[in-house]
């Protein structure tokens, strides 16, 4: 049975942030061990709802829809309330976890949200924050940026003519553009692109695309300390990859592998960039058996 977005809308709950309003959803066991869940771009925290039930029997489980996405405000100076940096993002998810009163946490992070899942960790290698940060699994994502493949309309979006990226972007575009990404074998229905478009117009979303990919750069600027900040805690990270992503593949995955060899990896074959939506009974099952360990 295709998911009710208009149920998860009226599940949202609302925090104030820097001036803004952020959308979060809470679920799953509240006496689990709370799993942090940080969703990718151009998307939402919608990302997760395939695997929200089955990873919520053991986890409380906490996501937002950071500044920017999904039912979070949308502000188009980017920089109102702390802009779309990395740094604020996942400042903001501290926040969220702080005002829900969870000290002691999991992550499980994919695309943009992996640069969300590196700079926790630096934070708490640093003793800035995130102390009770426990293990961190990774899905496809520019994890490392020089094994990042962006797609045309990401180059695009980071050009001096970025801004026509928003002016250009329809659901018609975004539909073309977004099953690129998937395995040839677990395309989106029309109806589920029309789920995933419903939140990225919201507030007009879609006109800001540009300013969103301001991650790009950071990854670049943060490359030494994040890499850096995953070799430290290879005893408790972990990457589940969908092979056929043409963006951070099974490419991306060689990389994690060389780099990190004491740290767990899961490849699935036939999938693409977004392995919680293709593959979300093998996601769930082996997030949940590494978490368990």
């Amino acid at each position: 049975m295709q998911a009710d977005t208009q149920k998860w809308r009226e599940c949202a709950k609302y925090f104030p942030f820097m001036r803004n309003q952020i959308a979060y959803w809470t679920g799953g066991n509240p006496d689990g061990r709370p799993l942090l869940l940080v969703h990718g771009f151009p998307t939402c925290s919608w990302d997760w709802q395939p695997v929200w039930e089955t990873l919520g029997v053991n986890h409380r489980l906490i996501a937002c829809d950071m500044l920017g996405f999904g039912l979070s405000d949308k502000p188009r100076g980017g920089h109102e309330g702390g802009g779309y940096s990395i740094y604020h993002q996942t400042l903001m998810q501290l926040a969220l976890l702080k005002h829900l009163g969870v000290t002691q946490f999991d992550a499980l992070v994919h695309d943009y949200g992996v640069s969300v899942g590196q700079q926790l960790l630096s934070f708490q290698q640093e003793g800035d924050a995130a102390a009770g940060l426990g293990q961190v699994i990774f899905l496809n994502g520019g994890i490392f940026p020089d094994q990042h493949r962006p797609r045309p309309m990401q180059k695009l979006g980071v050009s001096p003519v970025g801004f026509l990226l928003g002016l250009l972007m329809n659901r018609k575009g975004f539909g073309k553009s977004f099953c690129e990404v998937f395995g040839p074998d677990t395309q989106p229905s029309e109806a589920e692109l029309d789920q995933f478009w419903e939140f990225i117009s919201h507030k007009g979303g879609n006109r800001i695309t540009h300013r969103l990919l301001h991650y790009i750069a950071d990854r670049v600027k943060n490359k030494e300390d994040w890499e850096e900040a995953l070799v430290l805690a290879q005893d408790k990270i972990g990457l589940i990859n969908g092979a056929l992503d043409p963006v951070s593949g099974k490419h991306a995955y060689d990389r994690w592998r060389s780099t990190l060899p004491n740290a767990r990896h899961h490849l699935i074959s036939h999938v693409g960039h977004y392995p919680q939506v293709e593959a979300p009974d093998e996601v769930a099952a082996t997030a949940l058996t590494w978490l368990a360990e």
